[in-house]
């Protein structure tokens, strides 16, 4: 649990999409957030790489639940440990759930969930250098810039990085 920064409690459960299995369950409730058409986009895009591979569902893309029951965004994995043990986290919240802690408590949850799995190394975060939001969200975690790239779908983005576990004390 963590403090939004309207100062009310902000617990964030979050679920798997359709056909996910195992993990965290498959649990979609709640009034629609956010159902833009990237949302739409991803949710199709997910749904078609669990279908093609059964076994990358529990890394999926999954809604973002608050206490109301209320899906207030989606958030989760590019996909699986890559072969270095990196995933990707990615995750929004729909603009009327803004500026309340939802971010943070999302992204802290990917991470508590990415530490948890023996596979995972580090946890990567990209950000169009313009998204002063994400970068704010990020700030606090230990992400470290890593680098940059282009997304064919978003553009120049940030890389940054975390380790998915800290490092033994020395």
């Amino acid at each position: 649990m963590s403090r939004a920064s309207s100062g009310a409690a902000a617990t964030i459960r979050t679920s798997a999409c359709p056909g996910g299995g195992s993990g965290w369950g498959c649990l979609i409730v709640g009034r629609p957030a956010g159902r833009t058409d990237r949302a739409k986009w991803l949710w199709r895009f997910r749904l078609d790489q669990m279908a093609a591979d059964p076994g990358r569902a529990r890394w999926m893309a999954r809604q973002a639940v608050v206490g109301d029951r209320s899906v207030l965004g989606h958030a989760g994995f590019h996909g699986p440990p890559d072969g270095v043990g990196m995933v990707e986290i990615g995750y929004a919240i729909a603009p009327e759930f803004r500026r309340r802690g939802y971010a943070r408590s999302t992204v802290a949850e990917l991470l508590r969930r990415a530490a948890t799995e023996p596979a995972v190394t580090t946890v990567r975060a990209t950000i169009a250098p313009d998204n002063v939001a994400s970068l704010a969200t990020i700030s606090g975690f230990g992400f470290v810039e890593v680098g940059e790239q282009w997304d064919e779908e978003d553009g120049r983005e940030i890389v940054f990085e975390v380790p998915a576990r800290p490092a033994p004390p020395a």
